[in-house]
């Protein structure tokens, strides 16, 4: 069994989980962005569980580019929330502001940085899992 694998399925299905607490418990509502990083993330928990289940290391070709658009996304949500700037750029039109952070913690981590360091994490270990091959 691949341990990048299994690191990169834990990280997915934390961010997955964190996400729904963030939503159905504390009852905060995803942006648009959110939503987007969403829709690249939960794929994810469920294809790298079934390829760790099943030692798929082919598994790279398809969870990859997933993981680095969900990156990319978050990013620049990231961005969105930090630079004042950029927020002039909002694609949130309606609804929750993507700029909007509902928690702050330590002054610097909000949900998109969460978002970007799980991707990231996902990111890596599917690039160590390729070279391994």
């Amino acid at each position: 069994m691949s341990k990048s694998l299994l690191l990169g399925w834990v990280a997915a299905l934390i961010a997955t989980i964190g996400s729904l607490y963030f939503s159905e418990v504390l009852q905060y509502i995803p942006c648009t962005l959110c939503w987007y990083q969403r829709i690249f993330m939960y794929p994810l928990a469920i294809m790298l569980g079934i390829a760790f289940y099943q030692n798929d290391r082919g598994i790279v070709k398809y969870a990859l580019p997933l993981s680095i658009i969900g990156m990319i996304i978050s990013g620049y949500h990231t961005a969105l929330q930090k630079i004042p700037y950029l927020q002039q750029f909002e694609m949130c039109k309606s609804g929750v502001p993507c700029s909007k952070d509902y928690i702050n913690w330590l002054g610097f981590i909000t949900i998109p940085i969460l978002a970007f360091t799980a991707f990231t994490i996902i990111t890596i270990c599917l690039v160590v899992l390729a070279r391994r091959k």
